[in-house]
């Protein structure tokens, strides 16, 4: 495989797009202010960033926050939402158009997209376009960590230490035993479990790896019997007290970070990168993959 893959070189750019979308996200612009009830759509990588999104922002006290995956976003009825906001790189996945069509004109709707020349923007009342963070990889890595710190900042976050501690990833050593590894667990809680389940994600499509994804404080109550010798759990942010000594007895590489969570989001990247090249496959390409769901409407008969 290239040693100049378009994954590695996106995953490489990332302190650079993410100040970029700091100084866009602190400049306010059309998401959603203060007390107003929001619904968060997305699939896939941006359904997992939605829930960082929405944990972030309910946490602060800035109005209730729910995330949705866009194919069961209950939407139809008076919910009482004060605007829709849709995560998407492509611009083009049919379940987010179709929420958007669908809440046309009853919910103002904000979409944060990396293509701007997508039916998205027409069917948005406003959009924020990251078109610098866009990316040719099918695997997504810096439009996802870029539109999240552009939230972060909007919700008033200094994320300058992220983007620092994303460049300290980008030089950190790929531990050998995290290339070899049977299996991972990703933990997190608050608003990285959403990264959790990205972290997951990528090791499956980009390396075709075992992976599992669960609330920190969920991970005794029955998926702490999968830890074993030759796997990896893997904690984003501080940990529940006694979970990494529960952890050891079982054998299992705990792993754990000072560095901020979505930094730390991106040396799993390079992890899930690195699997990929030791099993001689291509994460760009990754099987059965294409870079946008994009549905075949039903016929009329």
């Amino acid at each position: 495989m290239s040693e100049t893959s378009y994954m590695e070189q996106e995953l490489r750019s990332q302190p650079e797009t993410w100040r970029e979308a700091a100084r866009i996200g602190a400049a306010g612009g059309p998401l959603p202010k203060a007390g107003q009830r929001v619904a968060v759509i997305g699939c896939g990588t941006s359904w997992f960033m939605a829930q960082s999104y929405a944990a972030l922002r309910e946490g602060a006290g800035l109005g209730v926050t729910d995330p949705f995956p866009a194919s069961e976003a209950f939407l139809d009825g008076d919910r009482g939402y004060d605007a829709v906001v849709a995560i998407t790189r492509s611009g083009t996945t049919t379940e987010v158009l179709r929420v958007l069509e669908a809440v046309r004109g009853r919910i103002p709707t904000v979409t944060l997209l990396g293509d701007p020349e997508t039916p998205a923007v027409e069917l948005s009342d406003a959009t924020v376009e990251l078109p610098f963070a866009d990316e040719r990889s099918v695997v997504q890595t810096r439009f996802a960590t870029t539109a999240l710190t552009l939230l972060r900042a909007q919700l008033g976050h200094d994320v300058s230490r992220a983007v620092d501690d994303a460049e300290e990833a980008l030089a950190a050593p790929v531990a050998q035993e995290w290339v070899d590894a049977e299996q991972f667990s990703f933990l997190g809680s608050g608003w990285t479990y959403g990264l959790a389940n990205e972290a997951a994600l990528k090791m499956r499509e980009a390396s075709q790896s075992w992976t599992e994804s669960y609330p920190a404080m969920e991970y005794r109550h029955g998926p702490i019997s999968i830890a074993a010798p030759g796997r990896v759990t893997w904690l984003f942010g501080p940990a529940p007290e006694g979970l990494e000594a529960d952890v050891a007895r079982t054998g299992a590489h705990f792993v754990s970070h000072e560095r901020d969570p979505l930094a730390d989001l991106v040396l799993v990247q390079r992890v899930a990168l690195e699997r990929a090249r030791a099993r001689g496959l291509d994460p760009d390409n990754p099987r059965s993959l294409t870079r946008s769901v994009m549905l075949q409407e039903p016929t009329t008969p």
